[in-house]
């Protein structure tokens, strides 16, 4: 060690094991690294939406800088985005102003910009991997915590504050605690209607919302193989709701099928090269991981939420805790949640009456999605208690619902699809549910208030929604299957 403090990389990567996927990608970034203090990081790509952005700008601008490597940075809008009439000026003031100051933000900084109608844009952490801008053994940060969502390609992607997207503007690296290694199997062959989101919720249960804190997480096991790479997306996007600062998968034949010959893809010569170094990016057998767990396919059946936090959930055929069941600790603020509910312990809540459903967001607005949701309310139709939005991803996926005459299906069904953004996810756009009204979400975050002052937010699969959606009430998907 130098009289600097800093540990050179020489020595670094002498002590370094680099023997999970976690350490191999983050240890190739690594610019140099204090003794016992943070890691100088090299960033390979940062996303920039409006409303963790204006402030980074706003610093750099104070300290004259430039941003160091435009090409690696991507801007478009998609929190403050209408999901109607896209074509004419946002109506909110303050939503116009945030996605107007992102635009000529990137004009004044000349980075790549995907504005509103623009046949790229859409929910960033939908858009990036479907344009192949998010690759594997890449890092990936945004200011925005569901940046995990890249990690399904095989990268490193985290969320950062506004504070660290300047720093990552201004020098193309950030600095950061290497988090610690935990790695989950889930196994077997998951059950009819059981999908993707199921698992995470489930995980979400067992784990509780802080149950991996401080970690990353490789997921790994039969189930995630055979995952499609919408389904790993899904996954990976809610490693943010258990605590964890990330989660990934590594890259394998599904990950290259579906990222050859997009438009950020390598191309030719370079993507066998590329792929050949993407074969490489995986745990070793002897890998030693700083926490493991294991879980089967067969406990796991099609969930719902019943609280306030995304741990908060039951499989749909079972009861909510009673009350004794709880930690003394937590049984508190489990009766506040209840009580925002509107429901009671050891209510079962299949038949209970919804009025709302939303279908999209970055955890699940992507084609597969859309895919579920039509084979559900095919040759049914939308209960009239119900008011539903269907909100694709990105353009891409609503030119893709079109090519596939998804949205006759669902126009049939008395369904209509909406425009690209993160729409009733959070309150920050014209889709809000009104208070006191039940929800069923394809969302990731059941907060109070996240989908409006008062909403109350059932978290569920694309196959729940739309099971929902045609009954007026929380149903099982596998009764339509």
């Amino acid at each position: 060690m130098s009289h600097t403090g800093l540990i050179s990389l020489k020595d670094y990567n002498k002590k370094s094991d680099m023997n999970t996927l976690f350490d191999k990608i983050w240890d190739k970034h690594v610019v140099q690294i204090v003794d016992d203090g943070p890691t100088q990081l090299y960033i390979d790509r940062l996303y920039c939406h409006e409303v963790t952005s204006p402030q980074a700008f706003a610093g750099l601008r104070e300290r004259g800088l430039k941003c160091f490597r435009p090409k690696q940075i991507f801007c478009m809008p998609d929190h403050n985005t209408p999901t109607h009439d896209q074509d004419k000026p946002i109506k909110d003031p303050v939503s116009r102003k945030q996605v107007e100051t992102l635009e000529a933000n990137a004009k004044d900084f000349g980075l790549a910009y995907y504005g509103m109608m623009d046949k790229n844009n859409g929910i960033i952490h939908v858009v990036g991997p479907e344009k192949a801008l998010s690759l594997p053994g890449m890092t990936i940060v945004c200011g925005d915590s569901h940046t995990s969502t890249h990690g399904a390609v095989g990268a490193i992607a985290f969320g950062i504050g506004t504070s660290e997207v300047e720093m990552v503007m201004a020098s193309q690296c950030i600095l950061q605690q290497k988090p610690k290694s935990m790695r989950i199997t889930i196994n077997g062959k998951l059950g009819r209607g059981v999908t993707a989101k199921d698992v995470a919720l489930y995980l979400m249960a067992r784990l509780t919302t802080s149950g991996a804190t401080g970690y990353f997480v490789e997921y790994s096991g039969q189930v995630v193989k055979d995952m499609s790479m919408e389904g790993r997306l899904t996954l990976c996007n809610l490693s943010i709701e258990m605590g964890a600062r990330g989660g990934f998968i590594a890259p394998d034949e599904t990950t290259f099928e579906y990222l050859k010959g997009r438009d950020y893809a390598p191309k030719g010569h370079e993507w066998d090269k590329a792929v050949a170094y993407w074969r490489t990016l995986k745990s070793d057998e002897n890998a030693v991981f700083d926490k493991e767990l294991s879980f089967d396919a067969a406990d796991i059946e099609p969930r719902i939420t019943y609280g306030t936090n995304p741990g908060m959930g039951i499989g749909i055929t079972e009861s909510i805790p009673v009350i004794g069941d709880i930690e003394e600790s937590g049984k508190s603020s489990f009766m506040k949640s209840l009580d925002y509910m509107g429901f009671k312990p050891g209510e079962k809540l299949l038949g209970h009456s919804i009025d709302y459903v939303f279908l999209g967001a970055c955890t699940n607005g992507r084609i597969e999605d859309f895919r579920a949701f039509a084979s559900i309310v095919k040759g049914r139709k939308k209960a009239e208690n119900v008011v539903a939005w269907l909100v694709p991803g990105s353009w891409a996926v609503d030119r893709q619902i079109k090519d596939e005459s998804l949205d006759k299906v669902l126009a049939d069904a008395g369904f209509a699809i909406r425009q690209p953004g993160c729409s009733a996810c959070l309150a920050m756009n014209d889709d809000k549910v009104p208070s006191g009204k039940y929800c069923v979400s394809t969302s990731n975050r059941n907060f109070e208030g996240r989908q409006g002052p008062g909403a109350r937010t059932i978290l569920a699969s694309p196959l729940v929604a739309a099971a929902a959606a045609v009954t007026g009430c929380i149903t099982d998907p596998r009764d339509f299957m």
